[in-house]
């Protein structure tokens, strides 16, 4: 007995032990994507477009990591520090790989709620005369970026402790619309926050409920504080930086280096500003002393995590969900996958190592996303590379910025926001796609506006789930009662060559955000398991109604890709609409997009029962083929076409045949 105990135990710690080396390795390519991507890396194709891509990217953010540092109301040179960090950290963690992570509007603007309130400018007397912190700046810049850096650190907590009970499975609740809104209001609250450097006014901070309203009633009472220097700069400034990007965006195709106006504007502003003199002459602010080199890292002020437990909230729930959806645009475009919850992972870790370093709260950045995109980057060695030339900045070129006038920067935040601002154009399409969305992007953007962007996030969610579990408490199901007519009118009506290419199948639950992933998936797996088959099928059996029961879970996504099916035949597949009471943006898109992965499949995909408002909408989100009919009012007219296309091709060959 004994000896039959130990083969047990030998045999189990045998398994044990090859198990948990497989699962190890499979946890740690998970847990660190780089190692996916790194280890296949292309030197040949990948480093050229990844440098170009990468300086391009230092320049911006140098910019935005100056500029967004003043947002958030502390030293411009730990925008530098914010810049460099988190992109490391997400480089390593990160499963985006066209996502440059860094120093953010939003994330800023939200910090400096915390810091304006625990360390007040009325403070800055009682500190501003000492300079004996490491870094060579006075007790009461210190003072702020410990403010924001605990923001950073604590915030990095809640996002590593939300990916720690997997709450990256969620992220499907952030729609389309609440993430537009949420982004677009965020960004007319930052274009706000600018008004009093644009226009060079001296300008108590207000925050808080309204305290958008607030702002402008203050402007207008004391309109004739401000400075017409300022004002004639910025509006110069702002005119350049719109001119240049346009130019840049209607010759991207032909030039493959863009112009880095940001960095251009900020030479040429701080050049003229020496040399005018513009701070003693007319009393223009600039940004001051930049000190050289990275200070050595200190923790956090623990003592007020519990004071910035609300902007750190706001921080971790903006800065994952703007970051995500640029993630999962990234991944949709360059036709790779994202993990939702290793994104809470990379970002957590950014904030919490970045922190140390005096870095203010980072996430991915539109601006720079989209610069990635232009210039042709590949992986995240762009942001690596990017790295170097902003470590070449805070080394060798900060203390030249000293002069850099500050309406300027101002005015590269404000065009900076266009991408998020334009998001105003998701209106048209919400409103002919599904009305309810666009009620959502509308409220969503008026909480973000009144209130924070955090509130309205939550607000947008709370009002997408309810509206959703009302819609799906009073949908209809699917009636399945004439099954058999149809598979009676398609076996006398169809022939065996045609039956054998044909796929049906039946929606019969509403096509939401809640379970349009899980559509996709059952959908490509149907297609999989059809096209792995590939058998001839006899009877019956040769045109299969399948009728498609969508839970209304998330679902796991399909990460494999689909065998192509035979290259010499062109398979169709019906999509009986009947059973699609109704339908979101999201879901439209994911039809399309189905539509899409189809099609390039060599898969016709048809539509039958379509509703008037279905049609619409696919018409106004798809990139259909006008040429072909897409929308069916049956699936017997449907049918009936696929019928008609074979015998025309058939005609067509033997005539081919013939001639020949």
């Amino acid at each position: 007995m004994r000896g039959t105990k130990k083969k047990k135990k030998t045999v189990l710690w045998s398994r044990t032990k090859t198990l948990h080396c497989s699962d190890f390795k499979q946890w740690g390519r998970r847990r660190l994507p780089v190692l996916e991507w790194a280890l296949h890396y292309n030197l040949k194709e990948n480093l050229p477009p990844d440098t170009i891509s990468g300086i391009m990217l230092a320049v911006q953010q140098v910019t935005q990591g100056l500029a967004f540092a003043i947002l958030s109301s502390v030293h411009p040179v730990f925008g530098l520090y914010g810049s460099l960090f988190p992109a490391i950290i997400y480089a390593v963690f990160g499963t985006g790989r066209h996502v440059a992570t860094g120093t953010f509007a939003l994330t800023s603007l939200i910090s400096a709620n915390a810091v304006e309130r625990l360390v007040p400018p009325s403070s800055q007397n009682l500190t501003a005369q000492s300079n004996t912190s490491t870094v060579g700046l006075s007790d009461f810049e210190m003072q702020r970026i410990r403010i924001a850096a605990a923001v950073s650190f604590l915030g990095g907590v809640i996002q590593v402790a939300m990916y720690i009970v997997q709450l990256g499975r969620a992220a499907f609740l952030l729609t389309e619309p609440v993430i537009s809104a949420m982004t677009t209001g965020a960004a007319t609250h930052v274009v706000t926050s600018q008004v009093k450097y644009l226009l060079g006014m001296k300008m108590p901070y207000i925050s808080g409920p309204l305290g958008f309203f607030y702002i402008y009633i203050y402007v207008f009472e004391n309109i004739q504080s401000v400075q017409l220097e300022a004002l004639l700069l910025s509006l110069l400034s702002i005119v350049v930086l719109v001119l240049v990007k346009e130019f840049n965006e209607q010759f991207k195709r032909k030039v493959k280096v863009v112009l880095p106006v940001d960095f251009v504007l900020i030479i040429a502003a701080s050049f003229a500003c020496y040399y005018t003199n513009m701070e003693n002459t007319y009393g223009l602010e600039v940004v001051g002393h930049i000190p050289k080199g990275i200070p050595f890292p200190q923790a956090p002020p623990m003592n007020v995590l519990s004071a910035v437990v609300t902007e750190a909230f706001g921080v971790a729930l903006v800065g994952y969900a703007a970051s995500l959806a640029l993630a999962q645009g990234s991944a949709k475009k360059f036709k790779y996958s994202v993990d939702e919850n290793q994104e809470l992972l990379a970002h957590g870790l950014s904030n919490v190592v970045s922190s140390f370093f005096f870095c203010i709260p980072s996430a991915a950045a539109l601006g720079r996303t989209a610069g990635l995109y232009s210039t042709g980057a590949k992986t995240q060695v762009a942001c690596l590379i990017s790295c170097i030339f902003v470590l070449i900045v805070i080394y060798a070129l900060g203390p030249l910025l000293y002069w850099l006038p500050m309406c300027v920067l101002a005015s590269i935040i404000v065009v900076g926001l266009k991408g998020m601002l334009i998001q105003f154009r998701d209106l048209k399409k919400y409103w002919n796609v599904d009305k309810i969305d666009w009620g959502i992007w509308v409220s969503t953007y008026v909480f973000t506006i009144c209130f924070a962007a955090n509130v309205g996030l939550l607000f947008g969610v709370v009002s997408t789930v309810t509206i959703v579990i009302g819609r799906l408490s009073r949908a209809k199901t699917l009636s399945i009662k004439n099954t058999k007519e149809m598979e009676f009118k398609v076996k006398t009506e169809m022939d065996d060559e045609t039956m054998q290419q044909v796929k049906i199948i039946s929606i019969n639950q509403p096509l939401v955000f809640l379970n349009a992933k899980k559509f996709h998936s059952d959908l490509m797996n149907i297609i999989q398991k059809e096209n792995a088959s590939n058998q001839p099928l006899d009877g019956a059996s040769k045109c299969e109604r399948n009728t498609l029961l969508i839970s209304l879970s998330n679902g796991s996504s399909c990460n494999e890709e689909a065998p192509q099916p035979c290259p010499t035949e062109e398979c169709s597949l019906i999509l009986d609409c009947s059973g699609l009471t109704f339908f979101d943006s999201s879901g439209v898109s994911m039809l399309a997009e189905v539509c899409t992965d189809c099609k390039s499949k060599n898969v016709d995909v048809f539509l039958a029962h379509c509703t008037a408002s279905l049609v619409k909408a696919m018409t106004y989100c798809g990139n259909l083929d006008s040429e072909k009919p897409f929308f069916f009012k049956s699936v017997s007219a449907a049918l009936s076409n696929i019928h008609s296309n074979k015998v025309r091709q058939t005609l067509s060959k033997l005539n081919d045949q013939s001639e020949v």
